[in-house]
């Protein structure tokens, strides 16, 4: 099972990034060409900033939409998903612009050329699963835009930390590095280590408090990456609702691979599937020290589901 929710990270083949053809009409809430030229000659000091037009009419624009976050929740996944729809244009890797100070200090108008080239009526969605669990990241996205609509993915925070240790360990294993067993980060003089970063990416609700100190909840929307691993189209129809698209996205555009394991991609004839580097099983663990982190968690995602007002199926 823990391989089976590993493998649905990533997906093989990106999306297109510049439209061959205008996208059907939505009703999704846009960043408007006037806007985002006032907010970059706040953030220009000589106001020389440029927009960089497509010979097809497309230009490259602030996002409308974010993926923040977390970890190794799914947010690969999840953007491929959603790059489906016709109306969506996805930047294609982590931007790290709210987060990484070496780029912030770049300005907006780094920020939106890293932005894949779209029509005027599309959303522009970039995705950076550090962004949720960055202090200062909302109140500087609350500053680019503050009725920016956020895409939100968590699993459950136990499988989580697990998957975090996994990437870490495989990127050391890649450039053949050892790296520590799992159990010496979990456990610190025979007690879980709380102090362990994997763990506290997992604390939800400390880092959402800190999202709606400037983003009302309404402006959030929290996918089930569980959910979304076992059973993808209701998840996305509810994705499609809250940014206001038009329905495009329908269960024939998902399979379910047996040979690997997951659900797979099918775009107008064309089938991709999830990156096979993700589908890595988790590290062994022992029964009492999952049962240690199950315990860790518990009151912390209580927490969490009074905040945000709806629960989720985890231990």
């Amino acid at each position: 099972m823990a391989a089976f929710l590993l493998g649905a990270v990533l997906l093989i083949v990106q999306p297109q990034i510049v439209p061959s053809r205008p996208a059907i009409n939505s009703k999704a809430e846009t960043t408007s060409q006037p806007v985002q030229r006032e907010l970059l000659k706040k953030t220009s000091p000589k106001n020389d900033f440029k927009e960089n037009i497509h010979s097809n009419g497309s230009c490259q624009q602030l996002p409308q939409t974010i993926i923040i976050g977390v970890r190794k929740g799914g947010t690969r996944a999840l953007l491929e998903m959603l790059s489906l729809h016709p109306d969506i244009a996805a930047a294609e890797s982590e931007v790290h612009f709210f987060d990484w100070e070496d780029h912030y200090r770049n300005g907006l108008q780094w920020y939106i050329n890293q932005m894949p080239f779209s029509y005027p009526h599309q959303i522009t969605v970039e995705k950076t699963p550090a962004y949720f669990t960055s202090p200062k990241v909302p109140e500087r996205l609350y500053n680019m835009n503050q009725s920016m609509r956020l895409l939100l993915i968590l699993r459950d925070p136990s499988e989580r930390v697990l998957s975090d240790y996994t990437q870490v360990f495989y990127n050391h294993m890649q450039k053949h590095k050892p790296y520590p067993s799992i159990e010496q980060f979990l456990i610190k003089g025979g007690e879980l280590n709380v102090d362990y970063k994997a763990i506290n990416r997992s604390l939800y609700y400390i880092h959402m408090q800190n999202w709606l100190k400037y983003f009302p909840l309404d402006h959030i929307h929290i996918v089930d990456g569980d959910k979304l691993i076992k059973d993808p189209f209701p998840e996305i129809e509810k994705v499609e609702r809250f940014l206001k698209l038009s329905p495009q996205i329908n269960a024939s555009n998902f399979y379910f691979n047996k040979t690997k394991g997951f659900y797979c991609l099918r775009d107008s004839g064309r089938e991709r599937c999830l990156h096979e580097s993700k589908g890595r099983a988790h590290p062994q663990v022992d029964t009492w020290l999952l049962q240690k982190l199950h315990e860790y968690f518990h009151e912390p995602n209580k927490k969490f589901f009074e905040l945000v007002g709806r629960t989720f199926d985890w231990h």
